[in-house]
């Protein structure tokens, strides 16, 4: 009794651990040519800072349009603009936080 209580405490856990940013970015972005930090980078090379990249990426993902894209012409007409976000605020902004917590270079310079 103990050893299923235990089992199914652990498939629960197990089913449950993955966050909004991996359920919803990493999936539809492992299907792109792109790796997902390029776009990260792309990010902090025109946004500079923590709360600008992280503003200008909330802004996108909910108002996606060609002209506020970082990304190069030849994608954007290979691939097209991103479809809007289905994910409430709240969890875009966890989606990013952890997105910027992944990629981010400060701190992890030697």
């Amino acid at each position: 009794m103990v050893k299923r209580v235990l089992l199914i405490f652990l498939f629960v856990s197990s089913c449950l651990s993955a966050n909004v940013y991996e359920t919803n970015c990493v999936k539809c972005h492992k299907n792109i040519p792109v790796s997902i930090d390029k776009y990260f980078y792309r990010y902090l090379l025109t946004y500079s800072s923590e709360n600008n990249v992280k503003t200008a990426m909330i802004n996108y993902m909910q108002n996606p349009s060609k002209k506020e894209t970082v990304m190069a012409e030849a994608f954007i007409s290979r691939f097209g603009v991103k479809k809007k976000t289905t994910l409430k605020e709240s969890e875009l902004k966890k989606a990013i936080d952890i997105y910027w917590e992944k990629y981010k270079v400060l701190g992890k310079l030697k």
